[in-house]
């Protein structure tokens, strides 16, 4: 009895290899809403005018009500979660690569005394307007 290719050996022993990375993968970036730590950092452009600052943060798929801002000092905060799309919520997942879950982002403000202005969501992105007081 001849004995078996080797290369078919090793060619599914190589696809039950990438089988089992991807499960361990999405097990352990599978999106955890309960947690209260951050689990990322949404981008930011920041343009400045005399004593106001416009700051923009790409979060698609945030809703406004899932969004909080805090200015103490000179460090503006936006924290907040992305959420599963509810039709997604029972599906298996084959690739995760937009972050969800909860977020944090911290802005060091140049000097002190900063409030906030305004701040709207639109089309993806939270623009914030920040004044200088005083």
């Amino acid at each position: 009895m001849a004995s078996a290719d080797p290369r078919l050996w090793m060619w599914a022993e190589a696809c039950a290899m990438i089988e089992r990375a991807e499960q361990m993968h999405r097990r352990f970036f599978q999106p955890d809403f309960a947690t209260t730590t951050a689990g990322w950092e949404p981008p930011i452009d920041i343009f400045g005018t005399g004593r106001e600052l416009s700051i923009v943060v790409a979060l698609p798929g945030v809703e406004t009500e899932d969004i909080q801002l805090s200015i103490a000092q000179d460090l503006l905060t936006v924290a907040g979660v992305r959420r599963l799309p509810p039709a997604m919520r029972r599906s298996a997942i084959h690739r995760l690569e937009v972050p969800y879950g909860r977020f944090e982002r911290s802005i060091r403000l140049p000097g002190s005394r900063w409030e906030l202005a305004r701040s709207a969501l639109e089309n993806g992105c939270l623009f914030i307007s920040v004044m200088q007081r005083g």
